[in-house]
């Protein structure tokens, strides 16, 4: 199985109003320097080099944030040339970096490419500029498709767009033509969420103060037929319920958490599941969940002063495993063995005789109409067994 390791950047230009993430605007409290990150990070990697029990170098790494591609092509660099510094790379690692598509270019891509990044994941949410401005996106409707198309003549065989459904005002045509201009790029991936108001966040204020109506359930079920339809015909098919690829699209990385893989987490706020060498504080001979100080500035002072910026750990059992396996590995289009779902069997055949999940060559998966309720059928398979 696929190791990861995630590196959260937390930088944002201006912060999105439906944003809850753990990201930071220029000079706001609790923030540091590019430079001061950088150099914090670099150090965290030299800590997980001798802390984690890993079985080789990582096979994957994922950049997220924040926006990653605000550290530019020199930072973005310095980054990968950190990780094969400290943690190496396994022979074909997949190397991805989320990129807002306002802070890219041509020449932006190509000396990623050369940096030696495999797969770019743009934020391009909508192609219409009324739902972008109520998302309080910054970038115009077709520049993350002009930069989809940048990366991949730059030589990126894989691109993701990232879309997101269900924004207060969107229309149906709306998110047709944000597919049609999605599919017209030739991607390899689309993610398609369902727009989530936060709480504390802009967006949920305002629909507090009724500026902006509350999101529809019907909406969104009757938005995700449609994206699924669309990207079917054009052949992509779902391999987890909110993502699509062309065969050897996938997202490596996310595979590593879906399927219960070790990921080391590095940055401000980041979580990782790993297990530690034995001596390492918060050591146990099983999985530990680790999660890093939030405030990028307490971040670096603890790496600088020569501590870890591990703030919480929490030691799984093999019930807290079995729990996460089953959370997100039912989401998957390849489902679960269904040895680990005998425990709940009532549960099990309640939603294959309601069509909502099936049980084919050994495994249990969800149907079509299953995906619509993943949430409603693994929370039932869980409760059952908690019996």
């Amino acid at each position: 199985m696929d190791t990861g390791l995630y590196i959260h950047v937390p930088f944002c230009t201006t912060r999105c109003g439906y944003c809850d993430f753990n990201t930071y605007t220029p000079g706001e409290e609790g923030t540091s320097s590019v430079g001061t990150y950088l150099s914090a990070l670099e150090a965290e990697l030299d800590r997980a080099a001798s802390d984690w029990d890993r079985p080789g170098p990582p096979s994957t790494v994922f950049l997220g944030g924040g926006t990653p591609s605000l550290l530019g092509a020199d930072g973005l660099t310095r980054v990968l040339n950190a990780v094969r510094r400290s943690l190496g790379l396994a022979p074909g690692a997949e190397v991805t970096t989320e990129s807002n598509p306002e802070s890219t270019s041509p020449e932006f891509f190509e000396a990623l490419l050369d940096a030696g990044y495999t797969r770019i994941s743009l934020g391009m949410q909508s192609a219409s500029a009324h739902v972008l401005k109520v998302l309080e996106r910054r970038h115009t409707p077709g520049r993350a498709t002009a930069a989809a198309t940048e990366a991949m003549d730059a030589g990126f065989a894989h691109v993701n767009l990232d879309l997101i459904y269900g924004t207060p005002t969107e229309t149906d045509d709306d998110l047709r033509r944000s597919l049609d201009a999605a599919l017209a790029t030739g991607v390899d991936h689309i993610s398609a969420y369902s727009l989530i108001v936060e709480d504390g966040t802009a967006m949920a204020r305002k629909v507090r103060k009724g500026q902006l109506p509350e999101p529809d359930e019907d909406v969104y079920a009757d938005r995700y037929e449609m994206i699924d339809a669309a990207l079917r015909s054009a052949g992509m098919r779902w391999y987890e319920v909110s993502n699509w690829s062309r065969p050897g699209g996938e997202c490596r990385h996310n595979l590593v958490y879906w399927r219960g893989g070790q990921w080391w987490g590095a940055g401000p706020g980041a979580h990782g599941c790993v297990r530690l060498r034995e001596g390492v504080d918060g050591y146990h001979d099983g999985l530990t969940r680790l999660v890093n100080a939030k405030l990028p500035r307490r971040y670096a002072e603890a790496l600088s002063s020569g501590n870890s910026p591990v703030t919480d750990t929490e030691q799984l059992s093999a019930a807290d495993v079995h729990t996460e396996r089953i959370l997100t590995g039912l989401r998957l289009a390849e489902g679960l063995p269904d040895a680990l779902l005998a425990d709940a069997p009532n549960a099990v055949d309640r939603h294959v005789g309601l069509g909502l999940l099936e049980q084919v060559a050994g495994r249990t998966r969800l149907t079509d109409a299953g995906r619509l309720l993943a949430d409603g059928i693994i929370t039932d398979i869980l409760l059952e067994e908690d019996v």
